[in-house]
């Protein structure tokens, strides 16, 4: 289902230059065996032009999908690996469901317990809005989590370790929870007396922290980023040291940041409700602690909603915490000698909401209808306008036309700066991230055309713009060079007012 949704928003061009763009850039980078460099990134935002990706988050495991470029050229490669991956964590939270649920029940009710928790995993919202959104290095995370979970379940210490260490190289903040993990790992180990591991898990704990320190002080920088790009906490403080110093004086004060607007409190609803809170049973919510801060103190109102898909990094981490509470739950209703009527009961009604609640909300009746994966008449005139655009030009293309034009042409996200590009695709009907309303987008056409550039290509308010020499200047254009500035975008306010937006 979740490959679908992916591809149904790619034939309906809603999937964008940012991320999917980005990422199809990369990722061909990768297949060429050099750094994963993407004018869509680097030069929007403004980095010098020895940036990489990998100065944006450190993620070099995606590199892993780069060798299927050499079997499809196509950017839909991206959401088959995705849905691949998604899928891998299936028999993972199999394993997990049936190591809580085999000593307790008979064979066909474990049976039962086990396919009830990876219909719960698999049809769960936050993989469903990922796979709308596209693809981004979640995908890795998702299935590796749940390795590092079931490889400890099953005291296969030194797997876990390496799953915690591929973890690490999935993005750089990763490692904080490997590295929380380890703690309960040691924990745990310690109570029962199991010395492998304790030591096992205090590796991972170590690693995992000094990990997440390397990657945000060296790699990042290294690659041509900047470590302070993503501190979007200014109701926290400055950077870290005045962050870490306001939530320890102030408390109470942190209690609100994190619960308001009421957005915030609701996705906190959300995340825990949807399943129906059982993770709140288990140790394991604390790896969750840290994806969750970083939404709920950020400025940048986006990490506040329940689209997209900062949600499938938490998933894996609820739905092993909520088998280990069923498993608690379990067991006290096996020991009570009144298990079997209430928890077939409890049961039943858990996995039927819960999957429910991730198939509605995350848009799945759109699959039904071919008139639902047809897009609309101005997205078909990007895709004309997009063809009429030579192979190997140099191109400012509309945020949701950039995906078409990324295996053939080198593309620039067009946005509020003029880049002097060949050619210049730009559509005027609805406003079109980055701009901020549609009339700088009506601006920028009236502006191309009067610093000369033809129009050759024009209908459901998409302009299609050559440059007529290679000497035409447009006012206010530039490309960054080796001194440019990173800057950041600036998220209009408001738009987390709903928390499915």
């Amino acid at each position: 289902m979740g490959l679908a949704l992916s591809l149904q928003q790619y034939e309906r061009l809603t999937l964008g230059g940012f991320d999917f763009g980005l990422f199809d850039q990369a990722m061909r980078a990768y297949a060429r065996f050099e750094l994963p460099r993407s004018p869509i990134k680097n030069v929007h935002h403004e980095y010098p032009p020895e940036f990489s990706l990998l100065g944006d988050h450190f993620s070099p495991l995606i590199a892993l999908a780069a060798p299927f470029y050499w079997l499809w050229d196509d950017p839909r490669v991206l959401l088959l690996v995705q849905a691949v991956l998604f899928a891998l964590g299936v028999p993972l939270v199999a394993r997990l469901a049936r190591a809580e649920a085999a000593p307790l029940l008979s064979p066909r009710l474990a049976h039962r317990f086990t396919w009830a928790a990876c219909l719960v995993y698999a049809l769960g919202a936050p993989l469903l809005f990922a796979a709308r959104a596209g693809f981004h290095e979640v995908a890795f995370a998702v299935p590796l989590f749940l390795l590092l979970f079931e490889r400890a379940r099953a005291r296969a210490y030194h797997h876990m370790l390496w799953a915690g260490a591929l973890l690490c190289l999935t993005k750089e903040d990763l490692g904080i929870v490997a590295g929380i993990f380890g703690a309960i790992v040691a924990a745990r180990a310690r109570k029962s007396g199991d010395g492998t591991g304790f030591r096992a898990g205090l590796v991972l704990f170590l690693a995992g922290f000094l990990a997440s320190l390397l990657a945000v002080s060296v790699a990042v920088p290294a690659m041509g980023g900047s470590p302070g790009f993503y501190w979007q906490y200014s109701r926290l403080g400055a950077g870290p040291a005045e962050a870490f110093r306001f939530v320890v004086l102030h408390p109470l004060d942190t209690l609100g940041v994190a619960l308001t607007p009421v957005t915030k409190s609701s996705l906190l609803l959300w995340t825990f409700g949807s399943l129906l809170f059982l993770p709140l049973g288990s140790p394991l919510v604390l790896c969750a602690l840290p994806l969750l801060a970083e939404r709920l103190f950020s400025d940048n109102e986006n990490h506040w909603q329940a689209l997209n898909h900062y949600g499938a990094f938490l998933w894996p981490v609820l739905v092993a915490a909520s088998l280990e509470t069923a498993g608690s739950l379990l067991r006290r209703s096996v020991r009570s000698g009144r298990w079997r009527e209430s928890w077939n009961r409890c049961s039943l009604i858990g996995v039927a909401g819960t999957v429910l609640a991730g198939i509605l909300v995350a848009g799945t009746g759109d699959l039904v209808g071919v008139r639902k994966w047809t897009p609309d008449e101005p997205s078909r005139a990007l895709v004309r306008a997009a063809g009429r655009i030579p192979d190997r030009s140099t191109v400012e293309a509309d945020n949701y036309a950039a995906p078409r034009l990324t295996g053939r042409t080198h593309v620039m996200l067009l946005d509020r700066v003029p880049r002097n590009a060949e050619w210049v695709l730009i559509s005027t009907g609805k406003r079109v991230f980055p701009f901020t309303d549609v009339q700088q987008q009506r601006d920028r056409v009236t502006l191309l055309g009067s610093s000369g550039y033809q129009l050759v290509y024009e209908e459901q308010g998409v302009h299609l713009m050559q440059r007529i020499s290679p000497h035409t200047r447009v006012p206010g254009s530039r490309i960054p060079g080796p001194d440019s500035v990173p800057v950041n975008d600036d998220v209009p306010k408001g738009i987390s007012r709903r928390l499915f937006g």
